[in-house]
Order: structure tokens, then C-alpha cells, then sequence
């Protein structure tokens, strides 16, 4: 039998005798013990005891009723009893650890303590804004502010973090359930809005954060966030795949650096051959047109593969917690000056824009395929969210050919 305490709850039990909730995973002798019901339970719950006093152990027939109990002495020393047919018998005992042990094991990779109060908020929670806010929860990122309106679909689950039983949830509960598996301690808060419809919000929340992710699929909601956040001046990763995620890219947005209205207008952001991922928000975002028949913009969607987008997500996690842990001596300062670009561009396979581009083997200098390529983005003078001047006529179709001369000239 493997019986868990949370040291955390332990550390706050008091008074001499308190009724708790055991959660057991039937058939695999596992059991957690808890002061209190878990917020989303787990396991078949059954009544223990946290006490204090040693002598209910001999009491017979006082315990008939728990399944198991935590003794604690006056040493602050904790054992463990499974109770069978009112009788205690002793059981080892492991602990869930502390907020201070958790993370242990980055330590001297990680500056923890930096991370642990830092607020990131993460805006859509689809394949990539799952992931990112998974792996920065494990990392040990304190604070979340999540945003997405939407529910989890069946087509979200080829990639998405979410299982089969969060079907129908909304996103903002099923990640916060997700996150507080994985960083019980981290401060979770829920906004499922659309921020095209919330701008009140959405700066609001851009404010309080210190770092922004844009993991949307849409020019709207990424022009909205571009401008709350050159307004605040805060930092922004926006991420998104190519078609059928033969390839994708991310832009990373500092306070007085080019912002996301620049990158479009240095036609680095084309959205001609942006993914596709499902039926419903295409159409909502003009992706498809409402003339088109549900049987054509079915296989108008071909999304890729979980393994095309991890690469992606990889990279904006590694940028923000660059970001998040600047100016602290960790094992990751080295990336600060590696990861110096504004926008970075992938390539999973030599298909759709990347058709032309060099095979992996030879290639040298020339592009190829699962290598990052990173380029410097010219700050526009006059432009509509960063700078002085009105909105431009943006061209979104210039080829990648284009673009990688000019990342060979960097």
C-alpha cells in the first residue's frame, strides 16, 4: 500500500482531532489522505482521521468508521495507519512536497523563487496555449491568467492536453484542473471571454501580467493584444503553425522593440497559408467563407501532427521562460544571448512554402528543414500601434524566398 500526505496541508493542521477525505485508486493500492475534499476529486473517497492523540489507536471500535488515520506527535513526527475491521495497522508513508521541494530538482538549471511569483497569461488554450501552460507550470511559473471562450472538441484532442472526459468543458476549467496537477500551489485564474469582446478585461489583465502569450488563430484577437500590450509595455510571444503544420513561427514583442503590426508590415507574418484547425472558428475568423459547404471546408481542415507543433511550442517556452527569469544566474542566462531575435521560423517538412527548400542532408548554409532560422525585424517609423502614423496597407503575400534572403543578409 502507498499511502501520500500533502506536506502542505499537514503543515497547516491544527487542533487535536479533524475528519479527512481518503482517495483511493482501487486495484493499484495507492491512497492520498487530505484534510479536506479535494477542489476536483479523484479515486473512491472514503472517511480518515488526522490526530494528534496516540491512545485512539488502542481504543477498539472508535475507528470502525475511517479507512485510514495520520497520527501526528508533539515532534511533528507523521505515521500513517490503514484501519481494517476497526483495527490500525502501520503503513509507510510518502509525502506530496512542499512548494519548496517541488521544483528540487531544477534547481542550478531554474531559478525557481524567480518564477514561482511571476504572472503569465496565456490567451487561447488550443493545442499550443495548452501545452505552453502546461510545461511553464512545471517549470515552476506561480501565476496564470487564462483566457479562451471556447470548449474542448473532439477534433481538439489529437494535440491537445485535454483528455476524452473533458469533452464539452470549457478550456479555462480543464487547464486549471491540468496546471493544479501539475503545480498545486500556482494561482490559477479563469476568464473563459472572447478579448475581442472584453477589451476592459483584456487590459486589465495585461497590467497585472509579466508576461503575455498569444497562442490565437486569429489577426483580430493578435492586433487587440498587440496593442494592449505596446500600451502597457509588456512583453508578448505570439505563436502559430503554417498549413497542415509543415512549418510555423513565433515573434517575441519587447517594450519599444517592433511590435505585431511592424512584423506584417515587414511581410514576415503572412496569414495566406495559416492553419486551419477546425470548422466552426474558420469560419468565424474568415477563414473560410460562409458560401463554402460544410463537405468542402471539412477538407479544407488537414491540421498536423502533435509532434509538428511541440518544436513550436518548445521554442515559446523557451523564450518565456528566458523572459520571465532576465537578470537572474540560472542555467538558462546562456539563452540570453543565443535566443536574440525577434522572429523565429521552423520548418517540419519540405512541403506547401518550404516545397523548395533544401534537403537535410548537404544543406550547409542554405534552409532546410527542422532547424531554426532567427531574424531582426525593422521597427516601421510610422506605425498605427508603435509609432506615429496611420494604419498601412499591408501586403500578407510575400513568398518565403523573399524572407530568407533577407534572413541571409542579417
Amino acid at each position: 500500500m502507498l499511502v501520500f500526505v500533502d506536506q502542505q496541508e499537514l503543515d497547516h493542521f491544527q487542533g487535536t482531532a479533524t475528519d479527512g477525505v481518503a482517495c483511493t485508486w482501487e486495484g493499484e493500492d495507492v491512497v492520498h489522505l487530505h484534510l479536506a475534499r479535494p477542489l476536483h476529486g479523484y479515486g473512491k473517497e472514503s472517511l480518515c482521521l488526522f490526530t494528534t492523540d496516540a491512545s485512539v489507536l488502542e481504543k477498539a471500535g472508535t475507528l470502525s468508521r475511517y479507512s485510514h488515520v495520520v497520527l501526528v506527535d508533539d515532534s511533528k513526527n507523521v505515521s500513517a495507519f490503514e484501519v481494517e475491521c476497526g483495527s490500525p495497522k502501520k503503513v509507510d508513508l510518502q509525502f506530496i512536497p512542499s512548494r519548496e521541494n517541488l521544483y528540487s530538482r531544477s534547481k542550478g538549471i531554474l531559478e525557481v523563487g524567480t518564477l514561482a511569483p511571476k504572472r503569465v497569461m496565456i490567451v487561447g488554450l488550443g493545442s499550443f496555449g495548452s501545452q505552453i501552460a502546461i510545461e511553464l507550470a512545471k517549470a515552476g511559473v506561480g501565476q496564470f491568467a487564462l483566457m479562451d471562450f471556447d470548449r474542448v472538441e473532439l477534433h481538439n484532442l489529437m494535440r491537445h492536453t485535454c483528455v476524452v472526459n473533458d469533452l464539452g468543458r470549457l478550456k479555462t476549467d480543464a487547464l486549471y484542473d491540468a496546471i493544479k496537477g501539475k503545480n498545486p500551489y500556482a494561482v490559477v485564474d479563469k476568464f473563459p471571454i472572447d478579448i475581442n469582446d472584453d477589451p476592459e478585461i483584456l487590459e486589465q489583465e495585461v497590467a497585472k501580467a509579466d508576461l503575455i502569450i498569444c497562442a490565437t488563430d486569429n489577426n483580430r484577437s493578435r492586433f487587440n493584444l498587440s496593442n494592449a500590450v505596446v500600451k502597457f509595455g509588456k512583453t508578448c510571444i505570439f505563436g502559430r503553425a503554417n498549413s497542415r503544420a509543415a512549418g510555423g513561427d513565433v515573434f517575441r514583442y519587447v517594450p519599444s522593440g517592433p511590435c505585431y503590426n511592424c512584423l506584417l508590415g515587414n511581410s514576415w507574418f503572412a496569414s495566406d497559408n495559416e492553419e486551419v484547425t477546425d470548422v466552426q472558428s474558420a469560419r468565424r475568423n474568415g477563414q473560410i467563407a460562409a458560401y463554402v459547404s460544410e463537405e468542402d471546408a471539412n477538407a479544407i481542415v488537414q491540421v498536423g501532427l502533435s509532434a509538428d507543433i511541440n518544436p513550436i511550442c518548445n521554442m515559446m517556452v523557451k523564450l518565456s521562460l528566458v523572459e520571465l527569469s532576465r537578470g537572474t544566474e540560472s542555467g538558462i542566462s546562456s539563452l540570453e544571448d543565443e535566443l536574440i531575435y525577434d522572429y523565429y521560423m521552423w520548418a517540419n517538412r519540405r512541403e506547401n512554402r518550404f516545397a523548395n527548400w533544401v534537403p537535410l542532408p548537404g544543406a550547409g548554409a542554405k534552409p532546410t528543414i527542422l532547424r531554426w532560422y532567427g531574424a531582426h525585424i525593422q521597427k516601421i517609423d510610422n506605425c498605427a500601434i508603435c509609432g506615429n502614423g496611420e494604419e498601412m496597407d499591408l501586403d500578407e503575400g510575400d513568398e518565403v524566398e523573399v524572407m530568407l534572403n533577407n534572413l541571409s543578409q542579417d
